[in-house]
């Protein structure tokens, strides 16, 4: 079967690949693209590892074939920071220690910054049942939600 022509745009700058019809956007994040920091975890959309944004949509980039990726608009942790500038929200999970393996923290930053897009001023609970999706097994979750809503008073501040 050909390959698959398809163009998008990640993390701002427009990009063009081949994929065979069962590759996903991990796969071609990963192997074709060289953008390594999105994680694979479970390959089953279970543990978030792989968390990215599709058209302002946060997604499990192991659940989405990459010929799907045609005219969309995907985000990934690598276009989270501004360039050497760490965004807030990297900043607070370094100060709160709410990252250690780094298997589901690129994850769990996309995810934080598609929540705080949607819910500039989450609850606690609001952040725990967004945050569901992504499994951490190193850190707990206490960390990870101080971080969280840290990140997002910080953020409403600098608005």
């Amino acid at each position: 079967m050909p390959k698959i022509h398809v163009n998008t745009i990640v993390n701002g700058d427009a990009v063009e690949f081949l994929c065979e019809p069962n590759e996903t956007v991990l796969d071609v994040l990963r192997n074709e693209l060289q953008l390594t920091g999105t994680k694979e975890g479970c390959s089953s959309g279970d543990c978030g590892a792989c968390s990215i944004t599709v058209d302002d949509r946060l997604v499990c980039s192991c659940l989405v074939l990459a010929a799907e990726a045609e005219g969309k608009v995907i985000g990934t942790i690598e276009g989270v920071a501004d360039k050497d500038q760490l965004h807030i929200i990297q900043q607070k999970f370094l100060e709160h220690a709410a990252l250690q393996c780094g298997i589901c923290t690129p994850g769990l930053v996309v995810s934080v910054q598609a929540l705080l897009k949607e819910s500039p001023n989450p609850t606690e609970d609001e952040a725990r049942l967004y945050l569901a999706g992504n499994l951490c097994r190193c850190t707990g979750y206490d960390k990870i939600i101080r971080a969280v809503m840290d990140a997002a008073e910080t953020m409403r501040g600098a608005a």
